[in-house]
């Protein structure tokens, strides 16, 4: 059996972890698709750009949602 510590069962701080660097200030968003409903399939990404999530909107709250990240708009397809 894997005597290693479990994250939960670690007692040391954060900053003594060998974490790897995450800058939040880096965002970006790709659209996957547009949809004949008005409808935005993107990826959103903060800090790593290899971790995304899947979200899908409305083209206007979108738009919003951009500006609010302080990403620019994406050329519409």
């Amino acid at each position: 059996m894997d005597d290693t510590p479990t994250t939960a069962e670690r007692t040391e701080p954060l900053d003594a972890l060998d974490l790897p660097r995450c800058d939040l200030t880096q965002r970006s968003v790709n659209v996957t698709r547009r949809r004949a409903n008005g409808f935005v399939e993107f990826e959103f990404s903060v800090g790593w750009p290899e971790l995304i999530v899947e979200l899908m909107m409305t083209e206007a709250d979108f738009q919003q949602f951009c500006q609010k990240q302080n990403i620019p708009l994406p050329p519409p397809t």
